[in-house]
């Protein structure tokens, strides 16, 4: 039996119940930055360059209560926004979040994800955050994106992971027995998953996971509800993601946290072993990854629909004659201590510095022939999001 109406109205019940995300609203452009959803970032990130064009139309699939929707507005001036939410009570929400920041008209439908062949035309980014793991069918789901995706065009996608949600899943269980047949009275969920955790010993694994990790946001209820209550949840692993992501028909570009995906992290202490995952293929070298780490709660990664053209600079003489721009996600410039795109803090060198700063308008080359520093720090620069390369017709 086909149980998904069912299942799509209790999803939407929940968030009609408990919008999500609970952010406050604000009479000001959304603070910080998230280079994921900047379209000049992205792309850069997933082909070493920066776009061809900016004015590009762009799907928030699943918005919510609009907190992506309202960065992707102001990240990206230029473009036309499209979002789409299940629940009526979200979208609202999602509306009034974004007029109340100052960002301009976005287009907003009451459409689910499996409907988007509705939507006109195609996207140039479509992005799909903490959406296809509620969906009944999330191969149904994310194929009906892929189809709306433009050719050459980017799909940002952050769907659960099993391993560091172990301890979730068992409250998740555990509120479920004790409600019975109030399962699916979100409310009650909310207070028995909250007896729970004020009654278990101090010493108790869920409650320590819970103070350990979630107990700051799942103060409100609806963080509490979407953890502990959510009518559906598919949670993955290194081989059920792929096996979705191939069902998409889009490449797989790579994971937006790289660095937590090197084995250099976790067994640099044996080169000997480092040695012997040489031969594993990308999947199963990711796999032996979150095997020995388990602390892994999500995957954030870009897909992209082919031809994804990509540079990867090792050419010196394409490099020289690249125009480098500064990054909008760079914070604290212009200062030789700044943030980088994931808000670590960097010491740039004097000649690093120098090198910034003479961005936007000359080549590579011509920076190089005033600035003291070789083609290999520049390649650093590059690997760290300070700049964005736009080749040479």
């Amino acid at each position: 039996m086909d149980t998904t109406p069912d299942i799509s109205a209790a999803v939407r019940r929940l968030y009609d119940t408990f919008p999500f995300p609970p952010d406050p609203l604000s009479d000001e452009p959304p603070p910080g930055y998230n280079w994921r959803w900047s379209w000049p970032d992205a792309y850069n990130f997933c082909t070493g360059q920066k776009p061809p064009k900016l004015d590009i139309r762009i799907l928030d699939a699943g918005c919510g209560t609009g907190s992506s929707t309202d960065y992707l507005i102001h990240l990206n001036p230029e473009a036309s926004v499209t979002a789409i939410d299940l629940s009526e009570g979200a979208l609202k929400v999602a509306q009034e979040r974004c007029r109340r920041s100052g960002a301009r008209a976005a287009d907003f439908r009451h459409l689910s994800l499996y409907d988007a062949a509705e939507l006109e035309g195609e996207f140039d980014l479509i992005n799909c955050v903490g959406v296809l793991h509620h969906l009944p069918d999330p191969i149904r789901g994310i194929q009906a994106l892929a189809a709306k995706l433009a050719e050459g065009g980017l799909m940002h996608v952050f769907v659960y992971a099993e391993l560091g949600r172990w301890e979730i899943q068992l409250m998740q269980r555990a509120i479920g027995l004790l409600q019975g047949t109030q399962k699916g009275d979100y409310p009650d969920g909310v207070k028995v998953g909250r007896q729970i955790f004020a009654s278990l010993p101090e010493n108790n694994r869920l409650v320590k996971y819970e103070k350990q990790r979630w107990a700051g946001e799942n103060q409100r209820d609806e963080c509490f509800a979407d953890m502990y209550v959510h009518p559906q949840e598919i949670d993955y692993n290194i081989e059920t993601l792929f096996e979705l992501i191939d069902a998409s028909g889009l490449e797989f570009i790579g994971f937006s946290n790289p660095g937590y995906w090197q084995l250099e992290r976790l067994l640099g202490k044996a080169p000997e072993l480092i040695e012997r995952a040489q031969g594993l293929t990308e999947r199963e070298l990711y796999r032996l990854i979150e095997l020995l780490d388990t602390e892994i709660t999500h995957y954030e990664f870009f897909l992209g629909k082919k031809p994804v053209n990509k540079i990867d600079w090792s050419d010196d003489k394409a490099l020289l004659a690249a125009i480098p721009e500064l990054s909008v996600c760079m914070h604290g410039w212009p200062s030789q201590q700044v943030f980088d795109c994931n808000y670590q803090l960097l010491n740039l060198s004097s000649a690093e510095f120098e090198f910034l700063q003479a961005c936007n308008t000359k080549t590579v080359g011509e920076i190089l022939a005033d600035v003291e520093m070789g083609l290999d720090e520049v390649r650093s620069i590059l690997s760290k999001q300070l700049i964005l390369l736009t080749p040479k017709l």
